[in-house]
């Protein structure tokens, strides 16, 4: 006799608003939804400009501190690099046909992706003047503080971006 297989599920932390780093978390929902794995997105801290109206299809990539670039920190650093690095990485991003963070979040949505802000960090970030609720992403099912995330993700694979 077999026992009934447990639901897989898996929840990701996405902490850094970043073109490069948006993308990591987006592929790996996206996957395992596909594999038919529960997936849970928490954004936190800069993770939450890939859910802001405002800044998620124009998150930038800085070349700047990663020592994987193939130039050196001086020439990351000019005026403009960031620019070109960006374009550099969307032209890159284009070629491989993955969609832009809205879509991909609509994507990850549709097939029943569960998007959450962090509360504290959505508190934090109004404070600031960064962003308010208003500007969180329509799909986003609710603002949740870290104990909630904690009930969500019981049983689950955590991956921390």
């Amino acid at each position: 006799m077999f026992d009934d297989e447990k639901t897989r599920k898996l929840s990701i932390i996405c902490s850094k608003g970043s073109l490069d780093m948006a993308y990591p978390g987006l592929v790996l929902a996206n996957a395992a939804l596909m594999e038919g794995i529960d997936v849970t997105v928490f954004f936190t801290f800069w993770g939450l400009d890939m859910i802001n109206k405002r800044k998620m299809n124009n998150l930038k990539f800085v070349p700047i501190g990663n020592p994987s670039m193939p130039i050196p920190n001086a020439v990351g650093g000019l005026p403009g690099m960031t620019n070109v690095a960006t374009a550099v990485m969307k032209r890159e991003i284009s070629k491989l046909d993955f969609p832009e963070v809205e879509e991909f979040l609509e994507m990850i949505s549709d097939a029943g992706g569960k998007l959450y802000a962090c509360k504290m960090s959505v508190d934090m970030f109004e404070d600031m003047h960064l962003m308010n609720e208003n500007d969180i992403y329509d799909r986003v099912e609710g603002v949740v503080g870290a104990t909630d995330f904690m009930e969500m993700s019981e049983d689950a694979q955590i991956i921390f971006i």
